[in-house]
């Protein structure tokens, strides 16, 4: 049976300074082989014990997770008692790893941007991922439904930035005066885990808080007015099948109660790691309803209530078998 409720990972960090060394338990042999030197012992040794490791294996470890993810397989075990630093390097070396093969960064996703889901991850703050540039697909769009090891959908929401003074902003006011779009965004994460492991915060700002794929709609442009400011709160996402049938729903307030609040964050997390926001950066700010395993054949549309006085936006994405 399943060990990891699915639900409690809405997606759901960059580089920051890290120790030299670090203590982690390591259990796969398919991450404890490159450590073999290290004690001069047998891989069986490594089972109960700690070993010390350098910045440069923590990279191996990077590299070895860009592997899985991109021959889409599941990860059956992994040291679940690395720091936070060093699961943000970790992340980095990551994402560094898939650019050849994803593109550009082309802006950042957060994670853990609901209260209750934050307690069970023992943590306040919600983490943050990046977005490549072939991550993002059109409305319409035929996918694979084996496009990840662990292959998920969530209603989510995304911006886009208008202006870097977008850095300068203090409050949720001054954010929505430099992001010029709203879009529509069904996210398509990839737990990579497999179900036998208990998921800590750390292993999931790991492997980039779960980043795959993502349909996006239009940009609808964004006023800086507090009639918008209202509006982005009050967003309704409803979730159905081909058949009409109601998978979730959720709004806005589910982004840490406003999703200006969730770009605050982003904006703020970035400069602590020495980034910034840039124009154009495309902003995913969260799980507004709950994650739904994906399930090939199935036609699947997202309908988002608010957005367009007019009617109702439209998403949809087809799963292949």
């Amino acid at each position: 049976m399943t060990k990891i409720n699915y639900f409690l990972f809405p997606f759901f960090i960059l580089l920051s300074p890290l120790p030299e060394l670090a203590q982690v338990k390591i259990k796969d042999p398919l991450f404890k082989s490159n450590y073999h030197q290290i004690h001069n012992t047998n891989i069986a040794d490594f089972k109960d014990d700690f070993i010390t490791l350098s910045n440069q294996d923590l990279d191996k470890l990077a590299e070895k997770l860009a592997n899985y993810y991109l021959t889409q397989q599941k990860i059956d075990d992994f040291p679940d008692n690395i720091t936070s630093n060093q699961s943000l390097l970790i992340q980095s070396k990551f994402v560094n790893n898939l650019i050849n093969n994803q593109g550009n960064i082309i802006g950042y996703k957060a994670g853990l941007t609901n209260q209750k889901i934050q307690e069970r991850f023992n943590t306040n703050q919600p983490v943050l991922g990046t977005l490549l540039e072939k991550m993002l697909l059109p409305s319409g769009t035929i996918v694979s439904s084996k496009f990840g090891a662990i292959p998920m959908m969530e209603g989510d929401l995304m911006v886009r930035v208008k202006s870097e003074k977008i850095n300068q902003a203090k409050t949720t006011e001054e954010v929505l005066n430099y992001l010029d779009a709203v879009i529509p965004f069904l996210e398509l994460p990839d737990l990579m885990y497999s179900q036998d492991l208990k998921l800590n915060k750390e292993m999931l700002v790991a492997i980039n808080v779960g980043a795959r794929l993502g349909i996006m709609g239009e940009p609808i442009p964004l006023e800086a007015t507090k009639e918008w400011h209202t509006k982005l709160s009050n967003i309704q996402v409803t979730i159905k099948d081909e058949l009409g049938q109601e998978l979730a729903q959720g709004n806005g307030k589910a982004l840490l109660g406003d999703p200006l609040t969730v770009v605050l964050w982003i904006k703020d997390e970035l400069r602590s790691q020495g980034k910034s926001l840039k124009k154009g950066d495309l902003l995913s700010l969260g799980s507004i309803t709950p994650l739904i395993p994906v399930k090939p054949g199935k036609t699947i549309s997202a309908q988002y209530l608010g957005l367009n006085e007019a009617s109702p936006v439209q998403l949809s994405v087809h799963f292949e078998e």
